[in-house]
């Protein structure tokens, strides 16, 4: 039980604080419409899947272990971040009515944004590493491990979800759109900036 309290609480204490999953989610249901923030979140829980893999694997023991191999996956995440950041500061002033310009974003292509943001982001890896090496006991069963994990992901999801629904809402959104360009400027600096920060991210055991 105590196990199972300190997954809970750590899980929402990560999920709720801000970073790249928050900046992608509200970007996107501010911008382009509430279904493309949905399916970032759902992509952003997908995400997390994927780090939860690999460490229950035993991977992530050896990310752990191994500094070339963090910091590998953690240029390539800060990478990633900083090219999304800077496609959206060069974002342009839209001509005529607000709603007529908005950029298309297809189904697919939101759900593989939230994915690869999360999957690329080495916040999340340090984050489930270290949840399964020094919170989860090793002697807890395989079946409770993937509970966890989907318990993780549907976490995300939700809150995730919960921020796309806020931001898509009504009048506040309608009013925004007109400088969505500054929207997108705002969004692109935060995730250059996550991106350099995570760059400097040291893995602390």
């Amino acid at each position: 039980m105590t196990e199972l309290l300190a997954v809970v609480t750590i899980t929402i204490l990560a999920v709720v604080s801000p970073g790249p999953d928050f900046a992608m989610v509200t970007r996107n249901s501010l911008v382009l419409s509430r279904r493309a923030g949905l399916l970032t979140a759902v992509g952003i829980g997908g995400g997390v899947l994927v780090h939860v893999a690999y460490t229950i694997l035993g991977v992530g023991l050896l990310i752990q272990q191994s500094i070339w191999l963090f910091n590998a996956l953690k240029l390539v995440g800060a990478a990633y971040l900083v090219w999304l950041g800077v496609k959206m500061l060069r974002a342009k002033p839209t001509q005529g009515a607000p709603n007529a310009t908005v950029a298309a974003l297809s189904d697919a292509a939101a759900l593989r944004l939230g994915f690869l943001t999360n999957a690329l982001n080495p916040k999340t890896t340090v984050f489930i590493v270290s949840l399964f090496m020094q919170v989860v006991l090793p002697t807890t069963p395989l079946g409770v491990q993937i509970g966890y994990g989907a318990f993780i992901s549907a976490a995300h999801v939700v809150w995730f979800a919960i921020v796309a629904t806020f931001f898509s809402a009504g009048r506040v959104r309608s009013r925004i759109l007109r400088v969505r360009h500054w929207i997108d400027r705002l969004f692109g600096g935060m995730l250059v900036l996550f991106g350099v920060l995570l760059a400097r991210t040291s893995y602390v055991n």
